[in-house]
């Protein structure tokens, strides 16, 4: 046998072992244009990259990254994260010209929420992209989720499945492979996986009903893919979590749920997993466990992690400790996957574009409430007072929100500031000076500096405007009140409309 090793391949680099654990990695990569050891690795087995931000600049950039990794091989697997709403790649710079789900679920239309997805998967498939980590299937139960809230599509079970299902039918009306998140359900978490493993207390009746009801409609709707979670749920599994547990990937998703589709994993250099098993030792305990791919590349994305994940599923086999049947099992999954890809791009799939669909979705969600100190529209320029809580990792501090770009191209002069802390309130108060107030908020009952904040400025200034473009749970406040259900760019355009037209 030839012996492998982190420096690269050797004589024996392609054969079936060794094509078949290049082939059930997701890997990310640094820049806008293939590296060199991309396209060799591609060469050797790799069947699928993923894209983050950092590789994308303009929708013809992805497209032209995209056609040089398929001159590589014509069936490659090229996965985003592309929720929208506040977690977008393709429009990372921009802010998402799509509302996300909470968004959506606070319309509940299902053939929006359709034809939302089929918008995005039309502008995903024109990009090159086949295969999309969303949408986020998890009910948000607990309104205090640190990673989870508005990239929900709410808090009952039947919403999030019914609008589960019609995501998936539209994104893959379009062409691109859907993928449920987070198998089986991080609704009910207090902690963000990407930082420690979060628990879920729930017995199993619960998570029946409630955790596992989308699924049971992403299955249904035909999700081509479902995304573990690296989430403890004892009344499941009482010792390893989502992404480690054949309980949970291999008795409960595909014997009890009947998924035969392909299972991917979350990030696996998340703390969750790197933190207690390490990334090799998780990768192979995931494939181990019933997983079929293995995402990375959000934070680790160098030729060197895609060797050691490598190497780490080929020695795991030769020692006895990973059947190799299965992880035959999972490279042909993920060309199951490629295969339905390529047919979709060949047959062209995906109906007329509707570009303003994501405006229209976003106006729809939008809550508005007047009181007795309303005294209508705004007519001179404001100034924009933004309360920010430290973004979450999902994510990202890089993606524009808010509402003062669109005040200010519809009432030129208007000045906007960015507070936090237990002093946010005054400081805003004095940047303002003599405007009106516009004080934006993302999930207020979270952050109770920010609530204080909102009443600091109310008290002073109730001619104050809130918008809250967070999980709406404090009660109305202010002179207006409005709730977009979300951050994305569209979300801010909307209220914007409405703070200048009435």
């Amino acid at each position: 046998m030839n012996s492998f090793s982190s420096s690269g391949g050797s004589a024996g680099a392609t054969d079936s072992l060794t094509r078949d654990a290049l082939t059930v990695l997701q890997p990310g990569f640094g820049g806008t244009t293939a590296p060199d050891w991309l396209l060799r690795r591609i060469g050797e087995g790799l069947a699928s990259v993923g894209l983050f931000g950092r590789n994308i600049q303009t929708p013809e950039q992805v497209a032209a990254l995209t056609a040089q990794l398929r001159a590589e091989r014509e069936d490659i697997v090229v996965a985003i994260d592309e929720e929208s709403g506040d977690v977008t790649r393709l429009e990372v710079r921009t802010g998402s010209s799509f509302p996300g789900n909470h968004a959506l679920g606070a319309v509940d239309d299902v053939s929006l929420t359709r034809g939302v997805a089929a918008e995005l998967g039309r502008r995903l498939a024109d990009c090159g992209v086949t295969f999309n980590w969303a949408p986020s299937a998890d009910v948000n139960s607990d309104p205090g989720n640190p990673v989870i809230g508005v990239r929900s599509f709410g808090a009952d079970p039947d919403l999030v499945a019914r609008h589960t299902g019609a995501y998936i039918e539209g994104m893959q009306s379009s062409g691109v492979a859907a993928c449920a998140k987070h198998f089986p359900g991080h609704g009910d978490t207090a902690v963000d996986s990407h930082h420690a493993v979060p628990h879920i207390a729930a017995d199993a009746d619960v998570l029946a009903a409630r955790e596992l009801a989308p699924f049971r409609a992403a299955i249904a709707a035909g999700t081509r893919a479902v995304m573990s979670a690296h989430i403890s749920v004892p009344a499941l599994d009482p010792d390893l979590p989502g992404t480690l547990s054949r309980r949970i990937l291999t008795d409960l998703l595909r014997g009890e749920l009947g998924f035969d589709g392909l299972i991917v994993t979350d990030g696996i250099e998340m703390r969750a997993i790197s933190g207690t098993y390490g990334i090799e030792r998780g990768t192979v305990l995931a494939v181990a466990a019933g997983c079929d791919a293995i995402c990375v590349g959000g934070g680790l994305h160098d030729e060197l992690t895609v060797l050691r994940l490598r190497d780490a599923l080929v020695a795991a086999v030769r020692a006895g400790e990973l059947p190799e049947e299965r992880l035959a099992d999972a490279a042909t999954r993920v060309r199951a996957l490629a295969d339905w890809a390529s047919a979709s791009r060949a047959a062209g799939a995906g109906g007329a574009a509707d570009p303003e669909i994501g405006l229209r979705a976003a106006r729809r969600a939008l809550t508005v409430t007047h009181t007795e100190t309303y005294t209508g529209p705004l007519t001179d320029a404001p100034y924009v007072a933004a309360f920010a809580p430290l973004a979450n990792i999902a994510v990202g501090d890089e993606t524009p929100w808010g509402v003062a770009a669109e005040l200010t191209r519809r009432l030129p002069g208007t000045e906007t500031g960015s507070f936090s802390g237990d002093d946010a309130g005054a400081k805003a108060l004095a940047a303002a000076g003599s405007r009106r107030v516009v004080a934006v908020v993302r999930d207020a009952h979270r952050h109770p500096w920010m609530t204080a904040a909102v009443d600091h400025l109310l008290t002073a200034r109730p001619d104050t405007v809130v918008i809250e473009m967070g999980v709406p749970q404090s009660k109305p406040s202010g002179a207006l009140h409005i709730a977009t259900h979300g951050a994305a760019r569209v979300c801010g355009e909307a209220a914007a409309e409405v703070l200048t037209a009435g």
